[in-house]
């Protein structure tokens, strides 16, 4: 069998050498920034496909971050490379930007000063590179790591002052978010831009996606220690890449406004689990009943497990919340029916050598999934996910760590 990938973070002085770098090789030796930003992705512990249904979401930041360079231009030109795209320029001017007319990676970072200009920010042009250690397609908020070290770069050359605070944060979270649905074109909800912003070290964000909330109201920090409880969270890469613009992350979505459209509320947190039988009840006879009752009933009883999981953490019981978190993916892979036969088999083999619970995290249909382990199985899991994978003939996975990390700076 071969030995395990382990996908390693980079320090913040590496990640910054990364793009120093790359800015004098993109834009000339006598070229420098006017700073380096960084922003995480993240992994979400329970709470899937909840944010664009005015649930809950319980996010943690991984040490993995996306850095930028960046230097601002007195005139309205963006230019953009990628370590991820070598030889490669990307560039549009600020006045060109919009939906549904700007394409390529670059809409995620462009969208980011057009959603700031439409807030009425004073934003400009820019030049910026960008290299990054959060696995890309591995459902991990890459594109979210990357719109959010761009808004916290924006937000320090203008002196917007946003980021000095957590409703500032939640301002440039919004516009993040507004970048990529409009801009990029992805139909996601917030939980993914707020993870990367406004989340802290150690602890979980218990987001609440209610519209009109305040920062205050909309996220709460949850310690979330694991190392004194002697436990490890492992975040296993499938390498069966997501994609969240190829119309099954919109048709679940469309589903659930459907859904709530037909039962009379503005969204599916409206409905209380108690209520929840009538709900599906009453959507029996509609087109697609069946398909809609499944969407319903995740979306329902995945908010109360993350209220649930909430709790026990909140309470210091954290060796109990496995159940919520085998459930989770359950309800996701029979439900939502947005899981993979890799997910499944993550999540399959970690149980059956002592998780205390596993599921797949991010939006599915493919991606990553986590297992929660005490400390001394971190290494008989891995072998047995690795060995399995090489069994089915799949692409080996890779393994990292999940320790609760800081926000976007």
């Amino acid at each position: 069998m071969t030995s395990p990938q382990w996908l390693d973070s980079w320090s913040a002085a590496d990640g910054a050498a990364r793009v120093r770098t790359l800015f004098t090789d993109a834009f000339g030796a006598d070229a420098a920034p006017d700073g380096v930003w960084s922003a995480p992705g993240r992994v979400n512990l329970i709470g899937e496909h909840t944010d664009y249904n005015a649930g809950l979401a319980l996010p943690v930041a991984l040490p993995h971050r996306t850095f930028v360079a960046l230097r601002s231009r007195a005139d309205d030109v963006v230019r953009l490379a990628s370590a991820q795209a070598p030889g490669q320029t990307w560039e549009t001017t600020l006045a060109d930007v919009g939906p549904g007319v700007t394409t390529g990676w670059g809409a995620y970072v462009a969208g980011v000063a057009w959603a700031l200009r439409e807030a009425g920010h004073a934003v400009t042009g820019f030049d910026a590179v960008v290299d990054s250690c959060v696995p890309f397609g591995a459902g991990l908020s890459s594109s979210a790591a990357l719109e959010c070290a761009v808004a916290v770069a924006l937000d320090a050359v203008h002196d917007l002052g946003l980021a000095a605070d957590d409703a500032g944060r939640a301002e440039l979270s919004a516009a993040c978010v507004r970048a990529e649905n409009e801009i990029a074109g992805a139909p996601t909800g917030g939980m993914d831009q707020a993870a990367s912003l406004r989340c802290s070290a150690g602890h979980a964000l218990l987001l609440d996606c209610r519209p009109g909330l305040s920062a205050l109201d909309s996220g709460h920090r949850v310690p979330f220690d694991l190392v004194p409880a002697g436990l490890t969270l492992l975040v296993v890469d499938t390498r069966a890449e997501h994609a969240l613009v190829d119309g099954q992350y919109a048709a679940r979505r469309a589903a659930c406004e459907r859904a709530a459209a037909l039962l009379g509320v503005e969204n599916l947190r409206a409905i209380d689990p108690a209520d929840l039988d009538d709900a599906l009840a009453r959507l029996a006879d509609a087109e697609d009943g069946a398909t809609l009752q499944a969407r319903v009933r995740h979306v329902v009883t995945e908010i109360d497990r993350t209220a649930r999981f909430a709790e026990l953490v909140q309470a210091g019981r954290l060796t109990d919340v496995g159940p919520l978190m085998d459930a989770s993916h359950d309800s996701l892979r029979d439900d939502y029916e947005v899981s993979a036969r890799e997910l499944d088999l993550v999540v399959d083999t970690a149980r059956a050598h002592g998780a205390l619970g596993a599921r797949m995290t991010g939006g599915g249909f493919g991606g990553s999934a986590i297992a929660l382990l005490r400390a001394d199985a971190v290494a008989p899991v891995v072998a047995a996910i690795q060995a399995a994978f090489e069994d089915a003939g799949l692409t080996a996975p890779g393994f990292l760590l999940s320790p609760p990390s800081q926000p976007a700076g």
